[in-house]
């Protein structure tokens, strides 16, 4: 079948060419079986699973089956503590799956820590047998480790793109709420588990039911997998003047090689000058200093979510010198990028 979008008046409506969704919808009930990883993300995770809830209440009919299962040490399924530190009830340990299932890795913070040999080689098998498998949230990440992304396109959230790239080269990663490569399905967290959800419904059993659970849900900003997950540089910045969000887009695109101001105001027809006068109107600082906050922050995020050294941290993000990206990183962060690797662990690498 094909990939369902949203029409003019904001419904669903068919896509030509997208990948097919699994599934059909006389084959009885689909299960769904979610796979929670320590801390999983708590609003990912319940967005998918009301969303099957809503379609069984909405069908009059159980169109949809769950259950929980995790990465356990013995045959007890036991719990597992999301994000918020609500505990989940696991109905059974990991086990096969029948053919017809879609398992749902639900990931959320250190997902780093969370992908056991066992787990991996758990989902190399399924792989193996078919399976439909999606990832929520940074579950992309579990996916990615265990090879099943290689060649693939994905998504997984924003604030865990930069060190994606860096762990898996192999895997085209986009800045989509979520993504369907042939039977692997990533979303980038949040409220796209229901994006992605309610596209499933719609391609198994038609836009009008999508629809209807999106209206129980009081979601009315139904996205498709061409919708970007981050706002527009405008609305985040809270300013609207294209050649300023023009400028602010080429230096998150050009953050390992960073390009003088010179050539930035030259791209968007503006003097040096202009360009530092529309920095200090909107943003109260130099079009420099945003740059360096821009590059500290990748800086950041690689240094707590990535194996790097610091040193190639400090290359990736445009500092050639060790001495003078430490300066920069302790005058923002009032910390060394030595002590915040300290403080937040080894992470285990990929």
């Amino acid at each position: 079948m094909e990939s369902p979008c949203r029409d003019a008046d904001g419904g669903f409506r068919e896509m030509p060419g997208s990948p097919s969704r699994p599934g059909g919808g006389n084959e009885g009930p689909r299960r769904f079986v979610f796979v929670l990883l320590d801390r999983f993300s708590l609003l990912a995770f319940s967005a998918a699973v009301e969303a099957l809830r809503i379609a069984n209440r909405m069908a009059g009919r159980t169109l949809y089956e769950w259950s929980f299962t995790g990465d356990s040490s013995d045959d007890a399924p036991g719990c597992v503590t999301s994000s918020a530190g609500l505990e989940i009830t696991l109905d059974h340990p990991l086990r096969e799956c029948n053919r017809h299932d879609v398992i749902v890795l639900c990931g959320g913070l250190d997902v780093h820590r969370a992908a056991s040999k066992s787990l991996l080689n758990w989902l190399r098998r399924e792989a193996r047998r078919g399976l439909t498998i999606a990832a929520l949230c940074t579950g992309a990440h579990v996916l990615a480790r265990s090879g099943l992304l290689d060649g693939r396109r994905a998504t997984i959230h924003w604030e865990n793109q930069d060190s994606f790239r860096e762990h898996f080269p192999d895997v085209e990663l986009t800045r989509s709420v979520f993504v369907t490569d042939g039977n692997r399905l990533t979303t980038a967290g949040g409220v796209a588990s229901l994006d992605l959800m309610l596209s499933l419904i719609a391609s198994e059993h038609g836009e009008a039911l999508a629809n209807d659970v999106a209206d129980q849900l009081i979601y009315n900003q139904l996205r498709c997998d061409r919708d970007s997950q981050r706002l527009s540089v405008p609305s985040r910045i809270g300013v609207r003047h294209p050649k300023l969000a023009a400028v602010i887009r080429t230096m998150e695109e050009n953050i390992e090689e960073p390009m003088s101001p010179s050539v930035l105001a030259r791209d968007v027809g503006l003097s040096t000058r202009q360009l530092e006068r529309l920095f200090r109107r909107y943003l109260n600082r130099s079009p420099k200093r945003y740059y360096m906050e821009l590059r500290l922050q990748r800086a950041r995020n690689l240094l707590m979510q990535t194996d790097m050294s610091v040193i190639n941290v400090a290359l990736a993000c445009g500092f050639t010198s060790p001495s003078h990206f430490s300066k920069c990183y302790r005058a923002q962060y009032d910390i060394t990028p030595y002590r915040e690797r300290g403080a937040h662990g080894t992470i285990a690498p990929a």
